[in-house]
């Protein structure tokens, strides 16, 4: 579990766009993982769960910082 997890504590220090681009790159990787998982190719399925719970964590630190830039 640990090797495939982004710490909170390092998105929230990245910008807006860098954590935006990270989405997109993690999204097509979940696409990959939901395919293997599908044809039986998915060599560690915990792979697929701590993506899911990456892109959780990077969407919730968006919405932290947008609702931020708002109140300014």
């Amino acid at each position: 579990m640990g090797k495939f997890r982004i710490k909170t504590k390092e998105l929230r220090g990245m910008s807006i766009e860098e954590l935006e681009k990270t989405l997109r790159e993690l999204r097509i990787k979940l696409m990959g993982l939901r395919y293997k998982a599908k044809v039986g190719l998915l060599e560690n399925p915990g792979e697929l769960r701590e993506t899911r719970r990456n892109v959780a964590r990077i969407l919730t630190v968006l919405r932290e910082k947008r609702a931020g830039e708002e109140k300014a």
